[in-house]
This record gives C-alpha cells, structure tokens and sequence, in this order.
C-alpha cells in the first residue's frame, strides 16, 4: 500500500509540473524579452497611417496673417454630408480647422485648390504638399499646416473580455495596447497565432501574430494597427468543443479520476 501511495503522490507531482510548464510556456506575452532588450536598442517606429477611404481628416491652416487663412478657413461647407450646390461631402468648419471627408475614390475637396487626392498619403505628406503649395503659389507665405486623421476604428473578436469595435484617437495604435483596451484574452485563448486582417491597397491581406515570442510581434507588419484592422483570437480546443458530449464526458471522466486518487490518498493515510 505504502508503494502504491508514493506511486501515486509521484505521478500527481509529475501531471502538476507538467501542467505548470505547459501553461506557462501558452500563457506567458513576450517570453525572452527580458534577455532580448537587456541592452536599450532603438525603436523602429513604422505607424504612420495611410489616409483610406471615408476617412475623416481635420486640417488647419495657421499664419501670423489672419487676412490670409480666410479663404482656406472660411467657414464654407467641406468634407462630410452633401452640398445640394456642388454635390461635394461637406461638414461645417469651426475654430479655424477645416474637417474633410475622404471619399471612395481617396479624394478630398479643398478650398481654392479643389480635388484633391490624399489616399494612400500620411498626413505628414498630405501638410507638406497644402504648405508647399500655399506658399510657392502665393498665397501664404508663413503657412504652417497640420493634418490629422480625426479617428479610426479596430474590430476585436474572439476570445477576449469585451470583443466589438472601437475607435482610437491619434495614428499610434498597436496590438497589445488594443488587446488591452478589448479587456485581454481569455485563459481559454491561443497567445500563438492572434490573426490580423487588413485591406490595404485594394487588396485584404492576413497576418497571424505570436504574443508569446518577442521577435516575432515587435518585427510583425501587423504590430502598429491601421484603419478597419480585424484582429481575431481563437479560443483553444477544450473552448470550442465546450457543450459537445466528447467534452462532458471528458469532464466528468476527470472529475471520477480526481475523486478516486483523493479516496485512495485518504485511505492510505488512515492505515498509516
């Protein structure tokens, strides 16, 4: 009986470390970054956003003239909505910043200097060429622009606390920080293979991000997030079968199994 019991507190040791190990190595974001970042190393900062359709872009135009601005910021009708006079998506101008609404073709409609086209463009280029053209055309000779993109949204679905869309203030957004406002995954979701899907350029492309592996997610493309991104996790084996009879019977199974070592623990330790 004596070897029986040790058989049995052995093997119990043995199943939990193994679950420990295992579950550390499935759970644990980033593993080597410790060791991988000892040493400071610089940050390669590729999140610059690329305008897309129907996005909503807010630009302003600033002079120590403020006879100049007027006729960019003058309170005309740009960007959302539509103009019945010139069939152009309009939105109400205020504090100086004109609000333009990308439209399908990447195109915006800007005062004095019309159509426009700003798709594929970040908004640092998009400054820079309304600044150039302010002032080599003769119009602004101090013209100081800024672009931004108002806000753009992320879906997240799967196996995490508060799955849904949200939108996202500024152009730097990554991964982790949107897992993170989407409440974390769940302990039933794979770390390994968290999917991206991204539509850029006319074209969708896919990407699989492992959290677990520190290379592998800061050197992902998927890493800084862009417009309409759909990040997916998938919930491990044991969650999608959940409900299904293989599952309750393997449940109860291992219910029966823990029950029957604790009696066995228990009769040995009164014959002691």
């Amino acid at each position: 009986m004596k070897r029986t019991s040790i058989s049995l507190i052995a093997c119990a040791l043995c199943m939990g470390l193994m679950t420990s190990c295992i579950s550390n190595k499935k759970m644990i974001y980033l593993q080597g970054a410790t060791q991988a970042y000892a040493v400071p190393q610089e940050i390669e900062e590729h999140f610059e956003l690329q305008v897309q359709p129907d996005d909503q872009l807010a630009i302003s135009v600033a002079s120590k003239d403020n006879e100049l601005i007027k006729s960019f910021n003058n309170n005309t009708l740009i960007g959302g909505g539509n103009n019945s006079q010139t069939g152009t998506n309009t939105i109400n101008v205020s504090s100086g910043v004109s609000y333009f609404q990308v439209d399908k073709d990447g195109n915006i409609e800007f005062p004095i200097f019309g159509t426009l086209h700003v798709g594929g463009m970040t908004t640092r280029q998009i400054s820079q060429m309304l600044q150039s053209r302010m002032i080599n055309e003769g119009y602004i000779n101090d013209a100081v622009v800024n672009t931004r993109i108002m806000s753009f949204k992320v879906t997240i679905l799967g196996d995490v606390r508060n799955p849904g869309t949200q939108t996202y203030q500024g152009e730097r957004l990554t991964i982790l920080e949107a897992l993170g406002k989407a409440g974390d995954l769940n302990n039933s979701a794979y770390r390994d293979n968290v999917l991206v899907v991204r539509e850029e350029n006319g074209q969708r492309k896919t990407y699989e991000v492992n959290l677990l592996d520190n290379q592998a997610i800061f050197n992902s493309p998927a890493y800084y997030l862009q417009q309409n991104d759909v990040v997916y996790v998938q919930p491990n084996k044991s969650q999608r079968v959940k409900g299904s009879t293989s599952y309750t019977w393997l449940s109860v199974g291992s219910t029966v199994v823990g029950m029957v070592v604790s009696i066995v623990s228990l009769i040995v330790a009164l014959k002691r």
